[in-house]
């Protein structure tokens, strides 16, 4: 069983009000409300600023509009190669296909366009092309890189909005939680909008505080006016519930998503992992095919693994996890960490050994509490027990008020190898309780645990 964060909850909340074209310089006035005294009780005022240019947000696109954008900028380089912001934003939009799309070969088109950029305008006047290094090497894995460039990019202008989502992006990927917690509380002073509103949002849920997360979204939701915002928005609002265990809440979320945006991926990864936890088996397979088929990623690919499996279509599921073992040798081929993804996908499915190396690699790059955990369960599959154990109370103790049924799951099995049969069930049931229906497979292994010498009170 996997322990996955929520997929969409980085790297593409930028709100979707302009179409792609060639980067117009612009001063703005702020007109989005900060969402400080609501979500964490500030209520210092503050005075607006101008931002000093504004970049089109193309990780707001739907993919049809984004490809578009690409061709349409593309010829327009064609045209007038030495467009400096004009090559920053085709690097963007790169960054953005390539996650969308799940293919990696993007990547490096991106870096080539962002470095024709640095060439053409220096980088103490091309805050567009830092910021997109920033997103770039977040999108890699590559988090210290990324907070490096966010930073550069935010010393030319203090107000771009993606160097500022960045910066927070790479804090909590490096596990630097009360950092990312200041920093989105600066990014909510400086450019107050939905990309900021979401990742509040999420900094809050990984400390615990899931009813201030919800309130963040809920405002995010009332500042949502373009059909791209409104999926956005609502799909993470069903994250939000499925993670809580509210499944008819998240379904109602997912689906306000799709009637904005039919077809809109994460959504429908969304309402699909919904449907199995409420075991509608049949709806669920047929939208997480849909997803991989058009975007394929690890966590996708192994879902869906993990519901064939669920249904004894073990043939249907290896060839899941094959793939994602295709997708992790294309994206390291093309500079893209995949330690992360690939400790848990193996210690689950494949390669014990391959998955303790990998996690072990990765924890010498950050320390967060999903590297503290998949380290954990990679241990565990090794017959580690006890330095499993360690592991994963250190993920507790990274992010003390977190509650993440993958990681409740994780510690209680590591806790029944060990003996300890009383922490065993009270982790295990916690983790039911609070998901029942965090993995197809997962939860049945939990469920077969406490059915055991567990089941006693």
């Amino acid at each position: 069983m996997l322990a996955r964060k929520p997929q969409f909850a980085r790297w593409d909340g930028r709100p979707g009000r302009w179409r792609i074209a060639v980067v117009v310089a612009v001063a703005l006035g702020l007109t989005a409300g900060s969402v400080a005294s609501g979500a964490d009780g500030g209520t210092a005022p503050r005075q607006t600023a101008p931002a000093l240019a504004a970049v089109v947000p193309v990780e707001r696109l739907a993919a049809g509009d984004l490809a578009q954008g690409i061709a349409t900028l593309q010829q327009h380089l064609k045209d007038q190669p030495r467009d400096a912001t004009g090559w920053a934003t085709l690097g963007a939009a790169y960054v953005e296909q390539a996650r969308t799309s799940g293919d990696p070969a993007r990547y490096p088109q991106a870096e080539k366009a962002f470095g024709r950029s640095l060439e053409l305008r220096p980088a103490d006047g091309n805050d567009a092309a830092l910021a997109g290094q920033a997103a770039l090497a977040a999108a890699r894995h590559d988090f210290d890189a990324a907070l490096s460039r966010a930073d550069r990019a935010l010393r030319v202008n203090p107000y771009s909005e993606r160097a500022l989502s960045t910066r927070v992006d790479a804090l909590v990927e490096l596990g630097r939680y009360d950092e990312a917690l200041s920093a989105v509380r600066l990014a909510d002073r400086r450019r107050p909008g939905i990309p900021v509103f979401t990742r509040y949002a999420y900094v809050l849920e990984l400390r615990g505080d899931v009813r201030g997360a919800r309130r963040v979204l809920l405002r995010a939701q009332d500042s949502a006016f373009t059909t791209a915002d409104v999926a956005y928005v609502a799909t993470t609002l069903g994250q939000l519930e499925w993670n809580q265990g509210r499944f008819s809440q998240s379904l109602a979320h997912f689906a306000t998503a799709l009637r904005a945006e039919p077809g809109h991926v994460p959504a429908l990864e969304g309402r699909g992992r919904a449907y199995a936890a409420a075991g509608d088996m049949k709806r669920a397979v047929s939208d997480l095919e849909e997803v991989v088929r058009r975007h394929p990623s690890p966590g996708r690919l192994a879902t869906l693994g993990e519901l064939y499996e669920a249904l004894g279509r073990r043939d249907r599921a290896r060839e899941q996890y094959a793939l994602v073992r295709t997708w992790t040798r294309l994206a390291r081929a093309n500079g893209v960490a995949t330690d992360l993804e690939s400790a848990l996908i193996e210690a689950d499915h494949g390669d014990a050994a391959g998955a303790l190396t990998a996690a072990r690699a990765e924890w010498t790059r950050r320390h967060s509490v999903h590297t503290a955990d998949a380290l954990a369960w990679a241990l565990h599959k090794n017959g580690r027990h006890a330095e499993a154990l360690t592991y994963a109370k250190k993920a507790a103790a990274f992010s003390p008020g977190c509650r993440n049924a993958s990681f409740l799951f994780h510690r209680g099995m590591i806790e029944h190898a060990l003996g300890d049969d009383a922490a065993a069930r009270r982790d295990l049931r916690a983790a039911l309780d609070l998901n029942p229906g965090f993995s197809a497979t997962g939860a049945r292994e939990a469920k077969a645990a406490l059915s055991g010498r567990l089941g006693a009170s």
